[in-house]
């Protein structure tokens, strides 16, 4: 009984909390989704049970999905804690859950000069791919071109492109975004830790 009433709160802030952000008074969300201010007030306070009927059209009306707007606020899932998966010069880090994000994984790499890279090592996949060098310089080779990218620096290519990354003159962290066919690629090649 606890849990639905927490649960309940969640979803009376989420309402409240979207209206805000999107700079709506009670008037203009009561409007899209055509439920009385009045009654929309007494659902965003509490004083109003919440009804499914009326909170298909609340989540219509904010942009969002029914799913998202009473999804459990049970917090033992968010902290992460990856494991590092190692290869001859590249430690990988996952650092998001399977199938989140929208299909996409993200993680921490660390490649060293002694990870093969250049021209005899380069892959193609469909999608794209996104990073960021937090330390030292990533060598991308992409097609026929070399680029240096050096902390602070990002890069983003299509995977369609021939390419590879590596370590020039020392370690290199990256904090990469690949979509599915790049995390499939790049971090199944590491075994299991």
């Amino acid at each position: 009984m606890t849990q639905d009433f927490d649960l309940d709160s969640v979803i009376r802030q989420r309402i409240r909390g979207l209206r805000l952000a999107r700079g709506w008074s009670l008037d203009v969300l009561a409007a899209r989704c055509h439920i009385s201010p009045s009654n929309l007030s007494r659902i965003e306070t509490g004083r109003r049970r919440i009804a499914l009927d009326q909170l298909v059209p609340i989540a219509r009306a904010l942009d969002t999905t029914l799913d998202q707007l009473v999804e459990s606020a049970d917090d033992q899932d968010v902290v992460i804690r990856p494991q590092p998966c190692h290869t001859p010069g590249l430690t990988s880090w996952l650092l998001s859950r399977e199938r989140s994000l929208h299909g996409v994984t993200v993680a921490k790499l660390r490649i060293t000069p002694d990870r093969p890279a250049g021209a005899e090592h380069l892959k193609v996949h469909p999608g794209h791919e996104w990073f960021t060098v937090l330390s030292g310089t990533a060598r991308l080779h992409l097609g026929e071109r070399t680029i240096l990218v050096e902390a602070g620096d990002a890069a983003e290519f299509s995977t369609m492109t021939p390419h590879s990354i590596g370590a020039h003159e020392g370690p290199v962290e990256l904090l990469t975004i690949l979509d599915h066919s790049g995390g499939r690629i790049h971090l199944d090649e590491a075994p299991a830790p």
